[in-house]
């Protein structure tokens, strides 16, 4: 094996990405419910799946999903993370955080939604160890303000 002469040069920059992207129908139309407080999914016709983000044709069926259906605000963690330092654009007053997915009642999406749970206090991280676990319960908690984006619902809180 080569010896390494010198040690690897590092650059490091902090800031936040601008991102925009077209939303499209589907996507329109899922995000105006998050301005009324409501989780909302397309249904296929065919296969009967319901699926959160909702998306203008099955994945399994490649039918046209045009039923709109309100799901449930409440659902379970598949899996969870407990990010304790600073990244691309996170600031050390951000952290900690809990990434988690969370799979909604009723809705049959393999992955479910990208999230953050919060309501408790995340710097205590033996508790968040006994509180969040894969399986725990978990319920939206919306902002007062929303423009209808991902960031209208804060966080997810644990339900027991």
């Amino acid at each position: 094996m080569a010896e390494q002469k010198e040690k690897p040069r590092k650059v490091g920059a902090m800031g936040m990405v601008p991102y925009e992207m077209a939303l499209g129908p589907t996507w329109t139309k899922f995000f105006e419910g998050f301005k009324e407080k409501k989780i909302l999914g397309t249904k296929c016709k065919k296969c009967g799946r319901v699926l959160v983000p909702a998306r203008p044709f099955c994945p399994r069926c490649f039918e046209p999903m045009e039923e709109w259906v309100e799901v449930a605000q409440e659902g379970t963690i598949v899996t969870w993370s407990y990010v304790n330092y600073t990244y691309f654009g996170v600031t050390p007053d951000m952290i900690p955080v809990i990434g988690a997915i969370i799979k909604l009642d009723g809705v049959d999406c393999g992955t479910g939604m990208s999230t953050q749970i919060g309501g408790l206090d995340i710097k205590d991280f033996e508790l968040v160890t006994k509180k969040v676990k894969v399986g725990a319960r978990v319920k939206a908690v919306w902002r007062r303000k929303r423009q209808g984006n991902f960031r209208d619902i804060d966080y997810w809180k644990i339900i027991e």
